[in-house]
């Protein structure tokens, strides 16, 4: 098992260098703002999951699906990049956080449209 500290740069350099990657190899329509909002990697680091946000938020399972079909070719290039065994296997998660956030935004803002 990794320590918590290991993790945690883990998780970072594995953001990073796959954002990297994703910006290069994936072509994703410039109406399509795709960002990768943060990575959780597994205590035995065989595997992480990588949180997903996307807006226009309906082209979502779109972009999902896209990066599921590369996700072997991008694991290839991750695998080659990190200087580190194991590599960890990704998996691509929709951020939900992101959704919850812009949702109390519109509450708040219904709620005070109203008391005007």
């Amino acid at each position: 098992m990794a320590a918590p500290q290991r993790i945690k740069k883990i998780n970072e350099l594995v953001k990073r260098e796959l954002g990297r990657i994703i910006l290069k190899e994936v072509g994703f329509p410039k109406t399509i703002l795709v960002t990768l909002t943060s990575v959780q990697t597994s205590k035995d680091l065989r595997e992480c999951k990588v949180f997903v946000s996307v807006i226009p938020e309906e082209k979502t399972e779109e972009v999902l699906r896209n990066l599921s079909e590369e996700i072997y070719h991008l694991q290839q290039i991750l695998n080659q990049r990190l200087k580190m065994r194991p590599v960890p296997k990704i998996e691509f998660v929709r951020d939900r956080e992101l959704a919850k956030a812009q949702r109390v935004d519109e509450i708040l803002s219904q709620l005070q449209n109203h008391k005007k």
